[in-house]
């Protein structure tokens, strides 16, 4: 049987290996003499040099980079959920805004004709000269001078003077903004100009490095110029469009929401500055303007124009201006004022001149007035056209001593001679009758001077226009109580002067004057004006009455009015020479000179009126300086409307009686 060792007692006796090496090491490092195991061992030696480095713990350094970290991403937490929870709609709007451009789009203006259908005034194309003041910078050009540069050129391409040149390098200069407009509505021809330029310059840069294209941050677009094809011929009529394309008088401005249209929107997506056609848009069609027709007539209204533009040239007088109605319908034919304006370039115009004198101005209209006064005389019944008269060489009334515009003798007129001689005194002795008192007299008269449309608007609503002046009866001054009756002491405009012939040519209905015939829309479509209001002024037997007085006027050798007969046609009119009110003194000086009358006498269609004020060479009678020019226009105007010659001779009425 074999013996099993007792395995703990080995492990006792067996020193270990290390021990035992240690042991045997000591040993052989022990000095001689030594001995026994009692004896402590001598220390080993430290190795000479540096010390080895001790690495600290990472841990706390990388805590501080987790802290910094978190709380990064925690404000980019905090914002997204703000820029897409909180605030989503409104980024979401600034992005649309800034992303999304909306640019105008002009509509085309309506064009201005006349009753034929001639255009008086139209839109043609033309180019907004705009620029990006962003493309001239230092940054962007490389020199500081190129809004200077390319001022310079435009400015002679664009005619600009050195104060406009400076304005448009100020222009160029403008911070803050990728848009500025320096010239508005230039012709086709001279954007052209501009891009020519501007492609040379293009390619000089191309070729040399040291060649700047000054231009490249200029550019054009679409717009449309207003133009009238005829020049002077009814500027004061039409009137004009200011630099922002708002009519600024006459017509363009009485009919502007028709001329004008309404705009249209185009919505497009952009990118630096440039068109994404495929982020989508939306467009807003602009709707052209309508078409306005008006009464007038372009050859009858450059007759006109030119009879009383030689006449006040040849009188050397301030203004004139003539008036043509078609008696029937009150439609104005033609409306001229001399001197005139080309609405084409308003900066060679008289800014007095810009005025349509003939519906503005104010005046004193002196014997043409008388018409009314017969009326009233002749409609009462208190008197006929063979009435005797006897007019004496003055008459004292009220405080004043009356006279005529000639020294006489006694005259023995008619009723008909007053006003075929324009006696001042005949009609005032004449109108004196219209009631038992002179109080009662001028409330009878006031009331036939409004019924012919005095001191009340015309109804043609052009800018500017006046009523003229009528005070109530009650208010008339003593000298007025016999002034007014010839003609002083109340004022009219042009167009009231010439309505009241047309009422008496008219069988003594009056028609509202007209000037606008209707518009016709983008679709073609034609939409006529109101109808004029009728009013009846003086019965049919008083005004064909005075329609053979008023031939008197020119037929008979006694009238006043010989210079407007006409060959072949019977004619109806009146002369007037009025003291003229100076409208800066307040004060009279110098002449009214006026005539009115319509033609044929007997079948009238046309009214014609004259007026010239203060003429100042050769005579300032209305006979004769306006007598000429009534022939003249009216000669026209029977001719261009086809009006046969009278075909009966006029039953001439007597103008004086034998004593």
């Amino acid at each position: 049987m074999t013996e099993v060792p007792d395995r703990q007692a080995q492990r006792r006796r067996v020193p270990a290996p290390g021990r035992q090496a240690r042991s045997a090491g000591s040993a052989a490092r022990r000095p001689s003499g030594s001995g026994g195991r009692g004896g402590r061992p001598t220390p080993p030696r430290r190795p000479s040099g540096p010390k080895p480095l001790r690495l600290g713990s990472p841990r706390p350094r990388l805590r501080l980079i987790g802290l910094a970290l978190t709380l990064v991403l925690s404000a980019f937490l905090v914002r997204l959920l703000q820029v897409q929870a909180v605030d989503a709609s409104t980024y979401t709007a600034k992005a649309q805004q800034n992303r999304y451009v909306d640019q105008k789009v002009e509509a085309q203006r309506g064009d201005i004709t006349d009753r034929n259908g001639v255009a008086l005034a139209s839109s043609v194309d033309a180019d907004d000269i705009t620029a990006d003041p962003t493309m001239f910078t230092r940054k962007a050009t490389g020199i500081d001078d190129a809004p200077e540069r390319a001022a310079e050129l435009l400015a002679q391409v664009l005619e600009a003077d050195d104060e406009e040149q400076a304005e448009i390098a100020r222009k160029l200069r403008t911070k803050n903004t990728m848009y500025v407009l320096l010239a508005r509505r230039r012709t086709p021809q001279e954007w052209q100009q501009i891009a020519d330029l501007k492609a040379e310059l293009a390619r000089q840069e191309g070729e040399d490095s040291g060649v700047v294209n000054v231009l490249a941050g200029v550019f054009s677009a679409p717009s449309s110029k207003r133009v009238y094809p005829n020049r002077d011929l009814a500027g004061s009529v039409l009137g004009w469009v200011d630099a922002e394309g708002r009519g600024g008088g006459g017509i363009e401005r009485q009919m502007q929401e028709s001329l004008a249209g309404r705009d249209g929107k185009i919505r497009y997506a952009q990118s630096g500055g440039r068109q994404v056609p495929t982020a989508g848009g939306s467009e807003k069609p602009a709707v052209p303007g309508s078409t306005v027709e008006l009464t007038l007539d372009r050859d009858i209204q450059w007759a006109a124009q030119k009879a009383i533009g030689d006449q006040v040239a040849a009188s050397k007088a301030d203004r004139g201006y003539v008036i043509v109605q078609d008696t029937r319908t009150g439609e104005i034919l033609a409306m001229a004022n001399a001197p005139g304006f080309d609405p084409n370039d308003l900066s060679k115009a008289d800014p007095e001149a810009l005025r349509n004198a003939a519906v503005e101005d104010a005046f004193e209209p002196g014997s043409t007035a008388k018409v009314i006064s017969m009326a009233a005389v002749l409609d009462e019944g208190v008197a006929t056209p063979g009435t005797h008269v006897t007019v004496p060489n003055r008459l004292h009334r009220g405080d004043r001593l009356f006279r005529d515009d000639i020294d006489h003798e006694t005259w023995h007129l008619t009723l008909n001679g007053v006003l075929a001689k324009s006696s001042n005194i005949g009609t005032i002795m004449a109108t004196g009758q219209l009631g038992d008192t002179q109080k009662e007299a001028n409330q009878v008269l006031h009331s036939y001077l409004r019924k012919f449309g005095l001191g009340q608007p015309t109804g043609l609503g052009l800018p500017g226009a006046t009523s003229g002046i009528l005070a109530p009866p009650g208010e008339w001054s003593t000298s007025q109580q016999y002034t007014i009756p010839f003609g002083q002491g109340v004022s009219v405009n042009a167009l009231q002067a010439a309505s009241v012939y047309s009422t008496v040519a008219n069988d003594g209905v009056r028609v509202q004057p007209t000037l606008v015939r209707g518009t016709r829309g983008p679709d073609g479509g034609f939409t006529p004006a109101e109808e004029p209001r009728r009013t009846r002024v003086v019965s049919e037997k008083t005004a064909r009455t005075l329609a053979r007085m008023l031939e008197s006027v020119v037929d008979d050798e006694e009238g006043t009015g010989t210079r407007a007969r006409i060959p072949g046609y019977r004619v109806a009119g009146k002369t007037g020479t009025a003291n003229r009110v100076d409208p800066r003194t307040g004060n009279y000086s110098g002449y009214t000179s006026s005539f009115a009358g319509f033609a044929p006498a007997d079948k009238p269609r046309v009214t014609v009126y004259c007026v010239i004020q203060n003429p100042t060479e050769g005579s300032h009678f209305g006979g004769q300086i306006c007598g000429p020019v009534y022939k003249q226009v009216m000669e026209f105007a029977l001719k261009t409307l086809q009006v046969p010659p009278t075909g009966k001779e006029p039953a001439r009425l007597p103008v004086t009686f034998k004593p």
